[in-house]
């Protein structure tokens, strides 16, 4: 007799629909109907794929790189009470970067809810605040349109939708199905009001000195924003998001700024009398001046205004407003900020960016800003990076050059640990699904992020995945220990024991080397790039190099200063020698 189709079923049915080839995570006994409906539809010649990561915050994260990397709805699933709740910090990461993302949250039995049952949590409630959509499935007939609308939302708004499903319902036997329309929308066009416009113009001839912060909302409209920048002689800097779609080929770009900066925005936005925010949702306000007039263009009215002051404010999508407010703006008359800023930028990156990468061949531990450059120039022009917070995203922020075809894609909003090599399986298989030829997906990862979620070393392996993962090795949570010092905190409790991670590599099939001397750095790459399948190069690189945003406050100097004293004081001179010839060019001085 022939089995039913179920809920389960239903389920794959409509996400295949939607366009979803993969569903990351762990099989257990209340998702284990969903995973036999992914076997069956497998084998019935259905594009979708069970992907066994080792951790479920990996499937959430390995989903979210999907889906910012395709544009198509990516899944994740966890069984019930522990195994969905390790999808929390992936989702939350996926949520905050808007990208399509279903989470398939198994549930115990519906009987059974409501009685402290084992591992009972209540997902429709605990996700709530990491999605768009966070329903519960209690019934066959609720089933269709609650999926529907689930997948309606992650692609509506988009983001993490929320799918509370008891393993028992999954098992029911479906109704029949309904039409559906799951495939994702067209974006729509989001044009500001002309009022508004005329306003930006007026700010804009108005004034002297303008600077724009583009964020990730300028993709798509790169040459837009260089033809306004043009016309009103303005410099242009970036966020960490919006790097890769603005910064190549740019001749008005100074930079970041932030904890990550390098270059001359900070000088451009503290001289202007006009800054115009692009698509930025920029947090840090304590970059951003409190005293220069500020325009902000986004698609989304609740980001306006509430990072800084909001003079000026257009609701409308970047490309539609700039069109529309090229032909109101008078041609500035005068380069002079534009040049001003232009050369400071020229001065940063080839003194204080450029310091830790000239001449340092044969210097021992191996400056990280070196090794980064070295990677830079060896990937491939169309390869997708993933980077762990911390100390990754300085190096890639200041040393990855964009060039309109590579992808940098991290937890730059949510801001996680050990989101690189999960981040990489979603890209690669992204890749290979495409069926186009193999891209480098490079996961550049600190030890304290590659040692959090190990495990998935092993997902490379068991899918072969081409992942080649770049290890900035420092035995160090590095990030913590500057924060440390800048807060007049001597570092503690930010040091691991040194662990050859290319011997754990190796010991897992992996090709793996590790490289001291930096010399041997470009080499190493060279034979890593080459290899078809994963691949890791242990980087061994200075635990006491630091990064220096471009804005330094008195107070971060008596903290660092406090901070060396008491390292003294505690018996650290060693210690705060080495930090001093390891930062010599780049230690803040009063």
């Amino acid at each position: 007799m022939a089995r039913s189709s179920t809920v389960a079923d239903q389920l794959v049915a409509q996400v295949v629909a939607a366009g979803a080839t993969h569903i990351y995570g762990i099989v257990g006994d209340s998702l284990n109907p969903v995973v036999d409906a992914v076997r069956r539809a497998a084998a019935a010649g259905e594009n979708i794929q069970w992907v066994h990561v080792r951790h479920e915050e990996a499937a959430a994260f390995a989903a979210a790189a999907e889906a910012e990397i395709t544009g198509r709805l990516a899944v994740c699933a966890g069984s019930c009470g522990p195994g969905n709740l390790h999808l929390i910090n992936g989702l939350y990461d996926a949520n905050r970067s808007r990208v399509p993302v279903l989470a398939i949250a198994s549930h115990i039995p519906s009987a059974q809810i409501g009685t402290q049952y084992f591992q009972e949590t209540h997902p429709d409630r605990l996700f709530v605040e990491c999605s768009v959509y966070s329903e519960m499935i209690s019934s066959a007939a609720q089933a269709p349109r609650v999926i529907r609308s689930a997948i309606h939302h992650a692609y509506g708004a988009p983001g993490v939708a929320v799918l509370t499903l008891p393993g028992d319902v999954a098992d029911l036997e479906a109704p029949a199905p309904g039409p559906d329309t799951l495939v994702r929308p067209r974006a729509p066009r989001v044009v500001p009001a002309e009022a508004d416009v005329a306003a930006l113009a007026a700010a804009i001839d108005d004034a002297k000195k303008v600077t724009i912060l583009a964020g990730a909302g300028v993709r798509g409209a790169r040459d837009d924003v260089l033809a306004l920048a043009e016309r009103i002689s303005a410099p242009v800097g970036h966020s960490l998001r919006g790097k890769e779609h603005i910064q190549y080929d740019n001749p008005f770009d100074v930079g970041m700024t932030g904890l990550l900066g390098y270059g001359a925005l900070q000088a451009a936005l503290d001289e202007a009398d006009l800054l115009i925010l692009l698509g930025t949702d920029f947090p840090y306000d304590q970059f951003l001046p409190a005293d220069v007039r500020t325009a902000q263009v986004d698609v989304e009215p609740t980001r306006l205004g509430r990072r800084t002051r909001n003079d000026v404010a257009v609701v409308g999508d970047v490309g539609e407003t700039v069109r529309a407010l090229l032909p109101l703006v008078e041609r500035k008359k005068s380069r002079r900020f534009l040049d001003q800023m232009l050369k400071k930028h020229e001065k940063a990156m080839g003194g204080i960016v450029g310091a830790y990468t000239k001449d340092v061949e044969h210097h021992l531990p191996i400056h990280p800003e070196y090794a980064a450059v070295l990677l830079d120039e060896e990937a491939a022009d169309d390869a997708v990076f993933t980077v762990d917070t911390g100390m990754g995203n300085v190096w890639s922020a200041r040393y990855l050059t964009p060039n309109g075809r590579r992808r940098v894609i991290g937890s730059f909003l949510h801001g996680s640990m050990a989101n690189a090599v999960p981040h990489a399986i979603g890209a690669a298989l992204a890749a290979r699904d495409s069926g186009a030829e193999q891209k480098h997906v490079v996961a550049i990862a600190g030890d304290g992020g590659l040692s959090m979620l190990l495990g998935e070393l092993i997902t490379l392996v068991q899918y072969d995945l081409p992942v080649k993962i770049i290890l900035f090795d420092n035995a160090s949570l590095g990030m913590v220990r500057l924060e440390m010092l800048v807060d007049g905190l001597p570092s503690h409790g930010t040091d691991s024991p040194p662990i050859d991670y290319a011997a754990v590599g190796a010991a897992l099939g992996i090709p793996s080397v590790r490289v001291e001397d930096p010399t041997q750095i470009r080499s190493a790459l060279r034979q890593a790039f080459a290899h078809d399948g994963p691949a890791l190069v242990d980087l061994v690189t200075d635990p006491r190099a630091l990064s220096i945003p471009p804005k330094i406050t008195r107070q971060q100097v008596g903290g660092f200063t406090a901070a060396m004293s008491k390292e003294i004081l505690g018996g650290g001179m060693g210690e705060v020698m080495a930090m001093a010839r390891s930062n010599l060019r780049n230690v803040p001085r009063p």
